[in-house]
């Protein structure tokens, strides 16, 4: 199985950088290997997001736009966490009635290739249709 780089951010708000090589959307647990420690164990539930990123760094001075198009990346959505933090990109498998779902930001020279975002962890959801 490939080994993807993450940065799992917690409901509690706090943050774990790591790698992982066991997520499935369908399970309830996962385990990351942290940057700096031994394997944990995670509760997808603590979650409100998995980010899958090009680089645990990230860029600290980037204004992030969500202007780009993502051909066959499904539909565009806007979500807003329960802390407020929004985040823009496409989706193809949302339904309010699943425990989660991706979305590929629409800013492709982010960091985050791809997001798996909890649906407990969201405050709404809404198509973008411009």
């Amino acid at each position: 199985m490939a080994v993807s780089k993450v940065v799992a951010r917690f409901k509690s708000g706090d943050t774990m950088k790591g790698k992982t090589s066991d997520f499935f959307p369908n399970k309830r647990y996962f385990h990351i290997e942290p940057i700096d420690g031994e394997t944990v164990e995670i509760d997808i539930e603590e979650l409100k997001a998995l980010f899958f990123v090009k680089d645990w760094d990230g860029d600290t001075d980037r204004n992030y736009a969500y202007n780009d198009v993502i051909a066959g990346g499904g539909r565009k959505i806007e979500v807003t966490f329960a802390d407020g933090e929004s985040l823009i990109g496409y989706s193809k498998g949302y339904s309010p009635n699943r425990a989660g779902f991706f979305i590929i930001p629409a800013d492709i020279n982010g960091n985050n290739e791809r997001v798996y975002i909890i649906s407990s962890a969201t405050k709404e959801v809404r198509f973008i249709t411009s």
